[in-house]
C-alpha cells in the first residue's frame, strides 16, 4: 500500500507522515526532498511552479513509489498533489494508493508557515496553493486543527493500518 498525504504547504504532511511511519514501520518520503534546485529557488523567490516545473518532479516520485511497490513494500509520501492531474501522475502504474487530504483553514495554515524556520516555501505562495487546490473525491479528509498524533491515529484507523511489530 502507498499512502499519500496531500494538501497545501503548512498542513503538517511531513510531521503527520513521520508519526505514521513510526507507527507502521514504513518508509516516509518527503516530496520536498525530490525538487530540483531550480524549483526550490523559484519557490524561495515567491514564484509559483508551473506544470512544466512539476512533471519531472512528479515522475521521480512516481518511479520511487513504483519501485517500492514492486518490491512488495508499503510506503508513505508527503506531497502537496494539489491538482487531480498531479495525483494521476503520481499514481500512474501503482496498484494500491490511498489518499489522505490534510485540509484546514487558510489563516491557521498561514500562521504555521510564518512560524516555521528554514523552509523555502513562503506564506506568500499559500494563496496560489489554495487557488490551485482541487480537493480529491477519493480521499480520507482530515482537519489539521487536530493535533498531529490525533491525525496519525485517525489515518491508521481510517485506512486499517497495522502497527509495526
Amino acid at each position: 500500500m502507498i499512502v499519500i498525504l496531500m494538501g497545501v504547504s503548512g498542513v503538517g504532511k511531513t510531521t503527520v507522515g513521520e508519526l505514521l511511519a513510526d507507527r507502521t514501520g514504513w518508509v516516509l518520503y518527503d516530496a520536498d526532498d525530490f525538487h530540483s534546485q531550480s524549483n526550490i529557488e523559484k519557490m524561495r523567490s515567491g514564484i509559483p511552479l508551473t506544470d512544466d516545473d512539476r512533471w519531472p518532479w512528479l515522475d521521480r516520485l512516481n518511479a520511487v513509489l513504483r519501485e517500492k511497490e514492486q518490491r512488495g513494500d508499503s510506503a508513505i509520501l508527503a506531497c502537496s498533489a494539489l491538482k487531480q492531474r498531479y495525483r494521476d501522475r503520481l499514481a500512474q502504474g501503482l496498484g494500491d494508493v490511498r489518499w489522505v487530504h490534510l485540509a484546514g483553514d487558510f489563516d491557521l495554515i498561514k500562521q504555521r508557515i510564518e512560524a516555521r524556520k528554514g523552509h523555502y516555501m513562503t506564506a506568500k505562495l499559500l494563496e496560489s496553493q489554495f487557488a490551485a487546490l482541487e480537493p480529491p473525491a477519493d480521499a480520507l479528509v482530515l482537519d489539521v486543527a487536530l493535533a498531529p498524533a490525533s491525525l496519525s491515529e485517525s489515518i491508521a484507523r481510517g485506512l486499517g493500518l497495522q502497527a509495526a511489530v
